[in-house]
């Protein structure tokens, strides 16, 4: 029998590391070449690895939460055999499987987060004293718990496991209210309020990259941030007009999409704020495309994932671009190369109900604009005082690259658009 260990392949970005999240097979199952073995996070997104051996399953080398480099054995495949070897098994050929591979084969770079999902696992019994290999292989079944990322750290933290809650969320979902209730049932709940001492939490994947940048940011960058009050009810009249438009009621349009479009407007007039910074060869460079990146919540942390050439797009393909790559941040699954090449980043504190803040910049990039909830309020219209719909725009930029003058001028705009849209934010 031959035995080939999958090692942990350079999944791109320049990334050298990740950290075990899930394991979507167990020992004693039979895999197919391509079929997803495992869930892992590196600092920029989440990937389902697929396997490029097929045979058993005799081992998972690294356990879940463990945080390993590029090159390191995750599984032990018997009789595993590579993609080349298995269609000329197929095909009658009857090749032997070569030796293990080294640490990132070329051959699997396609098979990264890209094989075909359509292969079906075919699940061996579990090894025990009265199953046995030579017992026939039951029905095809999916035997991995569905369950958010957030709930699985729940059931760890308390003790509880998830295999053995009975789930009660959208299509078989176990919920954190299920773990819980596990947890109060089996006493898990009550001991770990009892203990009311301290939680660690290892830093790891998307949080650990990003409080790393978030600091190289504060500390090289010189943030200068400005916050201007705007009154945004002609946009949002504007918002609701195009709510009944033929062109817009197949997809959601909201305050950020209309922000995002004045963004990209506000800077091809002001240029300065979509640069970057070149330390080594002391320049700035200016882009000529706008890349608007999105600050997003995720379980795992934050993200931005990035629209390219932002500045080229109809405001409704913007729309189903935004909600896009909402969802898909929100289910963390948003992949390396849409979190890259990002000139401006919006982030949208209103949400969460905040007005204003200091938002640190993206590393590398000139300018961030917050945008503070909209909210009715008393404001001055003529020498009357009405209810208005308001909010604040809080925006930051790196003073090296922008000037006061430039950084006004930018917020200004952008101000100016959102007071007044006319069809500004219609574009076609």
């Amino acid at each position: 029998m031959a035995l080939q260990h999958y090692r942990l392949p350079d999944v791109g970005e320049g990334l050298t590391e990740a950290t075990v999240l899930n394991w979507l097979v167990a020992e004693g199952d039979r895999i197919a070449v391509n079929d997803p073995v495992v869930e892992i996070e590196t600092a920029k997104s989440v990937v389902e690895l697929p396997s490029p051996y097929a045979g058993v399953v005799s081992g998972l080398l690294v356990p879940v939460g463990q945080t390993v480099e590029v090159g390191t054995a995750l599984i032990a495949v018997e009789d595993g055999v590579g993609p080349e070897v298995a269609v000329a098994n197929e095909a009658g050929g009857g090749a032997e499987p070569e030796a293990e591979v080294p640490a990132a084969p070329a051959s699997q770079a396609t098979l990264v987060g890209t094989g075909p999902r359509e292969l079906k696992q075919t699940r061996l019994p579990r090894k025990t004293a009265e199953n046995t290999l030579t017992t026939p292989p039951p029905p095809e079944v999916d035997v991995r718990t569905l369950a958010k990322p957030s709930v699985r750290k729940l059931a760890r933290d308390l003790g509880v496991d998830l295999a053995a809650v009975t789930p009660t969320g959208p299509d078989g979902t176990v919920s954190q209210d299920d773990v819980t209730a596990a947890a109060t049932q089996h006493g898990g709940w009550t001991g770990f309020l009892a203990e009311r001492g301290e939680t660690r939490i290892d830093v790891t994947g998307i949080r650990r990259a990003t409080a790393r940048a978030m600091v190289q940011s504060a500390f090289t960058a010189p943030h200068v941030t400005e916050w201007t009050d705007v009154d945004v009810s002609r946009t949002m009249e504007l918002l609701e007009r195009m709510k009944t438009m033929r062109m817009f009621r197949d997809v959601r349009i909201t305050p950020t999409v209309l922000v995002a479009r004045a963004v990209c407007v506000a800077l091809r007039r002001n240029p300065e704020l979509n640069s970057s910074w070149d330390e080594k060869n002391s320049q700035i460079v200016r882009k000529s495309y706008i890349n608007i990146g999105f600050a997003a919540d995720t379980p795992r942390g934050l993200v931005v994932p990035v629209i390219h050439d932002a500045d080229a797009m109809s405001t409704y393909d913007l729309a189903v671009a935004i909600n896009e790559l909402a969802q898909t941040a929100r289910a963390g699954k948003t992949q390396p190369a849409q979190l890259a090449g990002g000139t401006f980043t919006i982030t949208n504190i209103g949400v969460f109900g905040i007005d204003a803040g200091t938002p640190i910049l993206s590393p590398g990039q000139a300018g961030i604009l917050a945008l503070g909830q909209i909210r009715k309020r008393p404001w001055v219209v003529e020498d009357r005082v009405e209810p208005r719909w308001v909010t604040t725009l809080a925006m930051s930029f790196d003073h090296r690259m922008v000037d006061g003058a430039e950084g006004s001028a930018f917020l200004s705009d952008i101000a100016e658009i959102l007071r007044d849209p006319g069809s500004t934010l219609i574009m076609a």
